[in-house]
């Protein structure tokens, strides 16, 4: 890197025949500049640039020197403003692993903004239930909700490889709250619980991992063991089980938003929540190309302001 920064002091000197404007130009003080130029000749072992009190010439090896060095600096040049132009218009295909429920309810508005904003991108998304290994297979992004698995240092999610030495980087994007939620017909035929050990009463649908709810009341905190006739891996199908009276869910309301709006699901126990949801964005490295970058980036913003209220998320 240094030898092609030198190299392109060098060619603006032989390009301005001058120290002065080739300083200006490259912004840096001509003693400076010309410390650089005296390093690079004794380090190619050749004089590079005949010195007079007027005018700065170049030497038959410097004209060779130039030659060639003004072509590779160039094409250098080039390739940086060519990369600068894919940030400002990213493309190509974005391969992103998103949560199908989330992503159906309340992202689906955000990703068509984001391709209306970004016509040059294409996208491949896959909305399986699996954990996508990032490692070995062609995903850009995974969007997850919860903690990152073996969470280790702020920002990064412990996940080894086969060789057991990768880590996925986790992005926090958004943090949601779940909330207790029933059909009206099922609050109809079972009732209406009025405290967190009501529930144990109640057939409560929930993901196959969780054994129990633990609710928040302000500074008051309760776990229930949760009764359930279904074991499930699908928040898809717990919610539609819920709107069909089988039992009571806790969900965010970002992935029931259309069941409220239609009457098929209302709020139980309106002043207990579950615990804070986090929703993050995992990739391989950290190192992302333009086309991942602006996709995080326009998701936690959007998605910011939208639970901020100050958001069109009609």
């Amino acid at each position: 890197m240094k030898l092609l920064n030198d190299m392109a002091i060098f060619v603006e000197v032989a390009r301005a025949r001058s120290f002065r404007a080739a300083a200006e130009a490259a912004g840096m003080p001509g003693s400076t500049l010309s410390r650089r130029i005296g390093a690079l000749e004794k380090a190619i072992g050749l004089r590079l640039l005949r010195r007079t009190t007027r005018k700065i010439e170049l030497t038959e090896a410097g004209r060779i020197y130039f030659e060639r060095c003004q072509r590779i600096v160039d094409e250098a040049r080039l390739a940086h403003e060519q990369l600068g132009e894919m940030l400002t218009r990213p493309s190509g295909v974005l391969r992103a692993s998103l949560p199908a429920d989330f992503a159906v309810t309340y992202l689906a508005r955000l990703i068509a903004e984001f391709a209306r904003l970004y016509p040059d991108i294409t996208f491949d998304f896959d909305f399986s239930p699996r954990q996508v290994d990032l490692v070995s297979e062609p995903f850009d992004v995974a969007i997850r909700m919860g903690r990152p698995e073996s969470a280790g240092s702020p920002g990064m999610a412990a996940r080894p490889d086969i060789s057991g030495n990768v880590q996925l980087i986790a992005r926090p994007l958004v943090s949601l709250t779940p909330r207790l939620y029933a059909s009206p017909e099922y609050l109809e035929r079972a009732g209406q619980p009025g405290a967190p050990a009501d529930l144990e009463r109640h057939e409560c649908l929930n993901i196959r991992k969780a054994g129990a709810w633990t609710l928040f009341n302000g500074a008051e905190t309760a776990t229930v063991p949760v009764k359930r006739r279904f074991t499930l891996n699908s928040a898809g199908m717990i919610r539609r089980l819920a709107t069909l009276g089988m039992g009571i869910i806790l969900m965010p309301e970002e992935i029931v938003g259309d069941d409220l709006r239609q009457g098929r699901l209302c709020r139980v126990m309106p002043e207990w929540h579950g615990g804070a949801l986090s929703v993050h964005a995992l990739t391989e490295t950290r190192l992302l190309p333009a086309k991942t970058q602006c996709f995080i980036t326009f998701l936690r913003e959007r998605l910011t302001q939208t639970l901020a209220g100050t958001g069109d998320f009609a």
